[in-house]
Protein backbone atom coordinates (compact mmCIF):
# COMPACT_ATOMS: atom_id res chain seq x y z
CA UNK A 1 0.00 0.00 0.00
CA UNK A 2 1.37 3.27 -1.34
CA UNK A 3 1.93 6.37 0.60
CA UNK A 4 -0.94 8.47 -0.94
CA UNK A 5 -3.33 5.34 -0.41
CA UNK A 6 -2.51 5.56 3.51
CA UNK A 7 -2.82 8.91 3.42
CA UNK A 8 -6.39 8.71 2.14
CA UNK A 9 -7.15 6.15 4.06
CA UNK A 10 -5.95 8.63 7.36
CA UNK A 11 -8.42 10.96 6.10
CA UNK A 12 -11.44 8.96 5.55
CA UNK A 13 -10.68 7.26 9.02
CA UNK A 14 -10.76 10.11 10.81
CA UNK A 15 -14.21 11.76 8.54
CA UNK A 16 -15.87 8.21 9.48
CA UNK A 17 -14.47 9.03 13.30
CA UNK A 18 -16.30 12.18 13.50
CA UNK A 19 -19.56 10.65 12.00
CA UNK A 20 -19.34 7.88 14.52
CA UNK A 21 -18.60 10.75 17.31
CA UNK A 22 -22.08 12.38 16.00
CA UNK A 23 -24.04 8.84 16.71
CA UNK A 24 -22.02 8.78 20.15
CA UNK A 25 -22.72 11.98 21.46
CA UNK A 26 -25.92 11.21 20.76
CA UNK A 27 -26.59 8.63 23.35
CA UNK A 28 -24.19 9.71 25.25
CA UNK A 29 -26.37 12.86 25.65
CA UNK A 30 -29.87 11.24 26.13
CA UNK A 31 -28.68 8.32 27.85
CA UNK A 32 -25.68 8.87 29.98
CA UNK A 33 -26.37 12.66 30.57
CA UNK A 34 -29.96 11.72 33.13
CA UNK A 35 -28.19 9.18 34.94
CA UNK A 36 -24.79 11.33 35.42
CA UNK A 37 -27.39 14.58 36.70
CA UNK A 38 -28.85 11.63 39.11
CA UNK A 39 -25.68 10.84 40.29
CA UNK A 40 -24.71 14.01 40.99
CA UNK A 41 -28.15 14.65 42.75
CA UNK A 42 -27.51 11.41 45.01
CA UNK A 43 -23.54 12.88 45.87
CA UNK A 44 -24.57 16.48 47.10
CA UNK A 45 -27.65 15.03 49.05
CA UNK A 46 -25.09 12.69 50.91
CA UNK A 47 -22.48 15.19 51.02
CA UNK A 48 -21.36 15.91 54.49
CA UNK A 49 -20.41 19.63 53.72
CA UNK A 50 -22.23 22.20 51.51
CA UNK A 51 -21.42 23.25 48.32
CA UNK A 52 -22.82 26.78 48.28
CA UNK A 53 -19.21 28.39 49.03
CA UNK A 54 -17.89 26.23 46.47
CA UNK A 55 -16.81 28.32 43.20
CA UNK A 56 -18.52 26.24 40.05
CA UNK A 57 -15.49 26.89 37.36
CA UNK A 58 -17.49 25.31 34.93
CA UNK A 59 -20.96 24.90 34.90
CA UNK A 60 -23.24 21.58 34.58
CA UNK A 61 -24.91 22.76 31.59
CA UNK A 62 -22.14 23.69 29.33
CA UNK A 63 -20.29 20.02 30.70
CA UNK A 64 -23.59 17.92 29.31
CA UNK A 65 -23.75 20.46 26.02
CA UNK A 66 -20.74 22.04 24.47
CA UNK A 67 -18.16 20.15 27.13
CA UNK A 68 -19.24 16.30 26.23
CA UNK A 69 -19.25 17.25 22.46
CA UNK A 70 -15.99 18.61 22.72
CA UNK A 71 -15.26 15.30 24.39
CA UNK A 72 -16.87 13.12 22.17
CA UNK A 73 -16.27 14.55 18.65
CA UNK A 74 -12.30 15.16 19.52
CA UNK A 75 -11.97 11.18 20.81
CA UNK A 76 -13.70 10.28 17.48
CA UNK A 77 -11.68 11.64 15.26
CA UNK A 78 -8.62 10.50 17.16
CA UNK A 79 -9.30 7.11 17.65
CA UNK A 80 -10.53 7.23 13.71
CA UNK A 81 -7.23 8.20 12.42
CA UNK A 82 -5.51 5.38 14.26
CA UNK A 83 -7.98 2.74 13.54
CA UNK A 84 -7.19 3.72 9.92
CA UNK A 85 -3.93 2.97 9.95
CA UNK A 86 -4.30 -0.25 11.90
CA UNK A 87 -6.36 -0.93 9.20
CA UNK A 88 -4.02 -0.32 6.59
CA UNK A 89 -1.73 -3.40 8.71
CA UNK A 90 -4.37 -5.39 9.10
CA UNK A 91 -5.75 -4.84 5.53
CA UNK A 92 -4.94 -8.68 3.42
CA UNK A 93 -3.12 -9.92 5.90
CA UNK A 94 -6.01 -11.37 8.89
CA UNK A 95 -8.31 -13.49 5.80
CA UNK A 96 -9.26 -13.15 2.79
CA UNK A 97 -12.05 -10.29 3.64
CA UNK A 98 -13.09 -7.08 1.42
CA UNK A 99 -12.56 -3.62 2.62
CA UNK A 100 -16.06 -3.36 4.49
CA UNK A 101 -15.47 -6.88 5.97
CA UNK A 102 -11.63 -5.91 7.44
CA UNK A 103 -13.06 -2.50 8.87
CA UNK A 104 -16.41 -4.54 10.25
CA UNK A 105 -14.11 -7.13 11.71
CA UNK A 106 -10.87 -4.33 13.18
CA UNK A 107 -14.01 -2.30 14.84
CA UNK A 108 -15.38 -5.23 16.44
CA UNK A 109 -12.05 -6.37 17.60
CA UNK A 110 -10.66 -3.21 18.81
CA UNK A 111 -14.60 -2.46 20.61
CA UNK A 112 -13.67 -6.56 22.44
CA UNK A 113 -10.12 -5.38 23.30
CA UNK A 114 -10.47 -1.56 23.80
CA UNK A 115 -13.41 -1.09 25.71
CA UNK A 116 -15.52 -4.57 26.49
CA UNK A 117 -12.35 -6.44 28.08
CA UNK A 118 -10.98 -3.49 30.46
CA UNK A 119 -14.80 -2.57 30.72
CA UNK A 120 -15.62 -5.99 32.58
CA UNK A 121 -13.01 -5.55 35.19
CA UNK A 122 -12.98 -2.16 35.84
CA UNK A 123 -16.23 -0.81 34.57
CA UNK A 124 -17.40 2.87 34.32
CA UNK A 125 -18.66 5.09 37.40
CA UNK A 126 -20.91 7.44 37.80
CA UNK A 127 -20.28 10.77 40.14
CA UNK A 128 -20.27 9.87 43.73
CA UNK A 129 -18.95 6.55 42.69
CA UNK A 130 -15.25 5.70 43.83
CA UNK A 131 -12.82 7.45 46.19
CA UNK A 132 -10.89 10.57 45.27
CA UNK A 133 -7.90 9.80 47.24
CA UNK A 134 -7.52 6.43 44.91
CA UNK A 135 -8.14 7.76 40.98
CA UNK A 136 -4.40 7.35 40.25
CA UNK A 137 -4.52 4.09 41.43
CA UNK A 138 -7.80 3.17 39.43
CA UNK A 139 -6.90 4.88 36.49
CA UNK A 140 -3.55 3.44 36.22
CA UNK A 141 -5.10 -0.14 36.48
CA UNK A 142 -7.57 0.34 33.87
CA UNK A 143 -5.12 1.67 31.27
CA UNK A 144 -2.86 -1.14 32.53
CA UNK A 145 -6.12 -3.44 31.84
CA UNK A 146 -6.28 -1.94 28.50
CA UNK A 147 -2.95 -2.31 27.26
CA UNK A 148 -2.92 -5.77 28.32
CA UNK A 149 -5.95 -6.72 26.56
CA UNK A 150 -4.56 -5.08 22.80
CA UNK A 151 -1.42 -6.77 23.44
CA UNK A 152 -3.09 -10.33 23.56
CA UNK A 153 -5.73 -9.85 20.99
CA UNK A 154 -2.47 -9.02 18.71
CA UNK A 155 -0.78 -12.20 20.40
CA UNK A 156 -3.69 -14.07 19.71
CA UNK A 157 -4.16 -12.77 15.68
CA UNK A 158 -0.26 -13.50 15.34
CA UNK A 159 -0.88 -17.11 16.91
CA UNK A 160 -4.12 -18.02 14.62
CA UNK A 161 -2.09 -16.90 11.60
CA UNK A 162 0.92 -19.54 12.32
CA UNK A 163 -1.78 -22.31 13.52
CA UNK A 164 -3.43 -21.81 10.33
CA UNK A 165 -1.78 -23.73 8.11
CA UNK A 166 -1.42 -27.27 10.67
CA UNK A 167 -4.79 -26.84 12.32
CA UNK A 168 -6.86 -25.08 9.84
CA UNK A 169 -8.67 -21.79 9.87
CA UNK A 170 -11.70 -22.96 11.67
CA UNK A 171 -9.15 -24.81 14.84
CA UNK A 172 -6.60 -21.82 14.36
CA UNK A 173 -9.16 -19.18 15.27
CA UNK A 174 -11.14 -21.25 18.24
CA UNK A 175 -7.37 -21.73 19.73
CA UNK A 176 -6.53 -18.82 19.27
CA UNK A 177 -9.87 -17.17 21.26
CA UNK A 178 -9.89 -19.39 23.72
CA UNK A 179 -5.75 -18.66 24.57
CA UNK A 180 -6.92 -14.89 24.86
CA UNK A 181 -9.89 -16.01 27.09
CA UNK A 182 -7.81 -17.89 29.55
CA UNK A 183 -5.08 -14.91 29.72
CA UNK A 184 -7.59 -12.30 30.40
CA UNK A 185 -9.58 -14.31 32.81
CA UNK A 186 -6.08 -14.79 34.89
CA UNK A 187 -5.37 -11.13 34.47
CA UNK A 188 -9.14 -10.77 35.84
CA UNK A 189 -8.00 -12.83 38.92
CA UNK A 190 -4.78 -11.41 39.50
CA UNK A 191 -5.07 -7.47 39.19
CA UNK A 192 -6.54 -5.83 42.09
CA UNK A 193 -10.37 -5.76 42.95
CA UNK A 194 -11.68 -2.13 43.14
CA UNK A 195 -14.90 -1.57 44.93
CA UNK A 196 -16.08 1.74 46.25
CA UNK A 197 -19.98 2.16 45.58
CA UNK A 198 -20.83 4.02 48.15
CA UNK A 199 -23.56 2.77 50.98
CA UNK A 200 -27.63 3.05 49.64
CA UNK A 201 -26.08 4.23 46.23
CA UNK A 202 -28.88 2.90 43.67
CA UNK A 203 -27.69 -0.01 42.23
CA UNK A 204 -30.31 0.55 38.92
CA UNK A 205 -28.69 3.68 38.63
CA UNK A 206 -24.99 2.68 38.60
CA UNK A 207 -26.71 -0.78 36.69
CA UNK A 208 -28.24 2.01 33.65
CA UNK A 209 -24.78 4.49 33.89
CA UNK A 210 -22.58 1.19 33.09
CA UNK A 211 -24.89 0.50 30.32
CA UNK A 212 -25.23 3.55 29.00
CA UNK A 213 -21.46 3.85 28.71
CA UNK A 214 -21.01 0.39 26.72
CA UNK A 215 -24.27 1.79 24.23
CA UNK A 216 -21.79 4.99 23.80
CA UNK A 217 -18.63 2.41 22.52
CA UNK A 218 -20.86 0.17 20.43
CA UNK A 219 -22.40 3.03 18.43
CA UNK A 220 -19.15 4.71 18.21
CA UNK A 221 -17.14 1.29 17.05
CA UNK A 222 -20.05 -0.15 15.26
CA UNK A 223 -20.31 3.81 13.73
CA UNK A 224 -17.13 3.62 12.31
CA UNK A 225 -16.76 0.23 11.31
CA UNK A 226 -19.72 0.68 9.17
CA UNK A 227 -18.72 4.46 7.89
CA UNK A 228 -15.33 3.74 7.22
CA UNK A 229 -15.67 0.81 5.54
CA UNK A 230 -17.89 2.11 2.77
CA UNK A 231 -15.52 4.97 2.61
CA UNK A 232 -12.75 3.01 2.15
CA UNK A 233 -14.60 0.28 -0.23
CA UNK A 234 -14.75 3.13 -2.36
CA UNK A 235 -11.14 4.31 -2.35
CA UNK A 236 -10.02 0.71 -2.95
CA UNK A 237 -12.64 -0.58 -5.24
CA UNK A 238 -13.98 1.75 -7.52
CA UNK A 239 -16.58 1.17 -9.75
CA UNK A 240 -16.00 1.66 -13.40
CA UNK A 241 -17.39 4.92 -15.13
CA UNK A 242 -20.83 4.37 -17.01
CA UNK A 243 -21.64 5.23 -20.18
CA UNK A 244 -22.65 8.28 -21.14
CA UNK A 245 -25.84 9.07 -22.98
CA UNK A 246 -26.45 4.99 -23.52
CA UNK A 247 -23.00 4.73 -25.09
CA UNK A 248 -20.98 1.28 -24.65
CA UNK A 249 -17.89 2.00 -22.75
CA UNK A 250 -14.88 2.25 -25.30
CA UNK A 251 -12.44 -0.47 -24.92
CA UNK A 252 -8.69 0.22 -23.80
CA UNK A 253 -6.32 1.15 -26.47
CA UNK A 254 -9.02 2.16 -28.79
Amino acid sequence: MNSTTVRNLLVRGMLAGLAAGVLALVIAYWLGEPMVDKAIGFEEAHAGHSHGDEVELVSRSLQSTAGLATGVLVYGVAFGGIAALAYCFALGRVGRFGPRATALLLSGCALLAVYVVPFLKYPANPPAVGNPDTIGKRTTLYFLMMVLSVLLAVAATILGKRLAPRLGTWWATVTAVLGFAVVVGLAYQFLPVINEVPEHFPAALLWRFRLSALAMQTVLWGGFGLVFGELAERLLNPKPATAVSGQAPVPAGQ
